[in-house]
């Protein structure tokens, strides 16, 4: 089932030897749609730090129970470089994040991951085989931020345009928590459809406007109008996640 990364913020974050803080945020690398990092709170055991967190920790997401279990100890996250809360995130921070987990990077490979399509899904040490430096054909450039990493909370609320009018507004994106790949995005069709939020994959994303705080699909509005509703209390899974893709590819 497809997780939302709105509903995912404020999820407790617990280590291997106790709770770290919770989910203030996340991430996500616009080229891709892949969500990189959950930004977390750690509350007071260190002062409300704010650390980044790489869904390589992640053993588990149980949305049952608000919880994100990860398998690092409360002292890998104390030693661990700090962020300012709602500042870009440099591709320096990011190196110095992974290599403090021995995580190999994500960037430069041809996988989603790098070296693989999958994140390491809570192990420690590095993949075998992975050497997470020469895997890494981009290194540390970029010093002031990397501009294909978002906020998924900026992203909420941007004007949603078909290639021939606005059709709401980004309302939610819903990811797979194995992959961490964002695979559909929720519309709030607003005024246009009164009552009804509809999902698009973001393959069909034609070019975002940040500065406008606009994302437009190179779809038309009767493509969106005939796509099936999407329904926050049934969960997603990957039949209706085919049938939505498919719905849009029979437009071609």
């Amino acid at each position: 089932m497809l997780q939302s990364a709105r509903e995912l913020k404020g999820f407790t974050l617990l280590a291997a030897d106790g709770e770290i803080g919770s989910v203030r945020g996340l991430y996500f690398d616009d080229q891709r749609w892949v969500l990189r990092h959950l930004v977390v709170e750690t509350g007071g055991w260190l002062s409300g730090r704010h650390v980044l967190v790489s869904p390589h920790a992640v053993q588990e997401v149980d949305a049952s129970q608000r919880q994100v279990q990860v398998t690092l100890t409360r002292q890998q996250v104390k030693d661990a470089p700090g962020i300012e809360a709602d500042r870009p995130v440099s591709r320096q921070h990011e190196a110095a994040v992974y290599d403090h987990y021995g995580y190999p990077y994500y960037w430069g490979g041809l996988g989603v991951w790098g070296a693989t399509d999958l994140p390491m899904g809570g192990h420690i040490a590095p993949i075998p085989g992975v050497d997470p430096v020469a895997d890494a054909t981009a290194s540390t450039e970029e010093p002031t931020g990397d501009p294909h990493l978002r906020s998924s909370a900026e992203v909420l609320g941007y004007t949603a345009a078909a290639s021939d009018g606005d059709i709401g507004d980004i309302d939610d994106l819903l990811f797979d928590t194995r992959s961490w790949q964002i695979e559909l995005l929720v519309i709030d069709t607003g005024r246009w459809l009164p009552g009804r939020r509809v999902l698009v994959p973001p393959r069909w994303v034609d070019q975002v406007d940040w500065p406008g705080r606009r994302i437009a699909f190179k779809v038309a509005r009767q493509m969106v109008k005939s796509s099936p509703e999407y329904e926050p209390r049934h969960p997603v899974g990957p039949d209706e996640t085919r049938r939505i893709q498919q719905h849009f590819e029979g437009w071609v």
